[in-house]
């Protein structure tokens, strides 16, 4: 849980840094549920791959800095890659 809190606050900190919102506001506390969700789906993937800490750590981490958006984003341009290379 605290890798996963550590990861939102870096993400959060990066858009605070880029003047997209101000650290403390009720964004803040939008974090609070994805990290929670994103250290869940982190420890099942991690348990899955049978990581040991602290890699299992670093992966729960990463997972909550990308959060759900950046997996979104990441899979649309994997998915549109596939298709292309279908063509």
């Amino acid at each position: 849980m605290i890798g996963a809190m550590v990861g939102r606050l870096m993400w959060h900190t990066n858009e605070v840094w880029k003047m997209r919102r101000k650290f403390f506001r009720k964004e803040l506390f939008w974090e609070i549920p994805i990290a929670v969700g994103m250290a869940l789906i982190g420890a099942a993937l991690a348990s899955w791959l049978a990581l040991e800490q602290p890699m299992a750590t670093g992966l729960i981490a990463a997972l909550a800095y990308l959060g759900p958006r950046g997996y979104e984003v990441l899979f649309m341009r994997w998915f549109a890659a596939k298709l292309d290379g279908q063509n």
